[in-house]
């Protein structure tokens, strides 16, 4: 039987939310061991590799993984050949460049030749300063990058950010957004062809009907026929809504159903009970298949 293997963080960021994902999707592994480097799943043709998140952009590039759950700073930094199918919309953040806040620097501009960075990012900090013409150095570092500043081996950083907590703990202040980053999915492009390809994208449109249930509601409701018009006029639906008779009521009366926003349903169904719909039911949507 032809196997898809998929990628996932070990730990980090992203690890929790790619695991929910996955699990929503219908894929989950049949048991727990965070020794364990590859999990079987509940799709017996599926093995999930857990690996670090900046490694996962290579392992799919080489194929010995199929799909994988990266950041797109480490996919731009590899400059790796991968397929980017799908961005999964967690794990959002910016790629910043960040001085001590008594630097008096406020923009990239004003850093001297000579600056020293530290970072992780060693080829996106080098394309980056190249590409305004300031001579850098940069100073490669694998764990806690904002503390360089601190204990002198560093001008500046070039780092994750997400809510800016870490560098002001740090008394650091970003001058430059480099680049935005969140999570994507992505395949190695020759596991998109042939009958591996079929399996690989079945499992992407798996993924794919989960992203488009998030945020999404089904509505029922009951809705005499004589005002069903002006209760259709506020219901929002992705084809239109579905309408069928009620049987057996003192008065002519349909069922309407239709697919909600979650942040537009309390006025819809405010507009909707105002124009004389009734007994309104809200159901959560697992998966959305287009």
């Amino acid at each position: 039987m032809v196997q898809v293997r998929i990628a996932v963080p070990s730990k980090g960021r992203l690890a929790e939310p790619t695991m929910r994902l996955l699990e929503a999707a219908g894929i989950r592994p049949l048991y727990s061991d965070e020794r364990a480097l590859m999990l079987p799943t509940s799709i017996e043709w599926v093995t999930l590799v857990r690996l670090r998140t900046e490694d996962i952009p290579s392992v799919v590039e080489a194929c010995a993984a199929d799909l994988g759950v990266t950041g797109y700073d480490f996919i731009v930094e590899q400059s790796a050949d991968v397929e980017v199918l799908l961005d999964l919309g967690f794990g959002r953040a910016r790629l910043v460049v960040a001085v001590p806040e008594s630097s008096g620097y406020e923009s990239v501009e004003e850093l001297p030749d000579g600056v020293r960075v530290a970072t992780k990012f060693v080829n996106i900090a080098e394309r980056f300063f190249r590409e305004r013409g300031i001579r850098a150095r940069i100073v490669r570092v694998s764990g806690s990058t904002e503390v360089m500043p601190l204990l002198g081996a560093a001008d500046a950083i070039l780092d994750i950010t997400s809510t800016g907590t870490t560098l002001a703990v740090h008394k650091l202040k970003p001058i430059a957004t480099v680049l935005e980053t969140s999570a994507r999915l992505v395949a190695c492009k020759e596991a998109l062809k042939g009958e591996k390809g079929r399996l690989v994208r079945s499992v992407v449109e798996l993924v794919k009907s989960v992203l488009a249930a998030q945020r999404k509601k089904l509505v029922l409701m009951n809705v005499p026929e004589r005002v069903l018009n002006r209760v259709l006029e506020v219901l929002p639906a992705m084809a239109g809504p579905t309408v069928a008779r009620v049987e057996r009521t003192p008065e002519p009366m349909v069922e309407v159903i239709t697919v909600v926003d979650e942040d537009e349903l309390p006025e819809v169904i405010l507009s909707a009970r105002e124009r004389g719909a009734r007994d309104i039911v809200v159901v959560p949507i697992e998966k959305v298949m287009r």
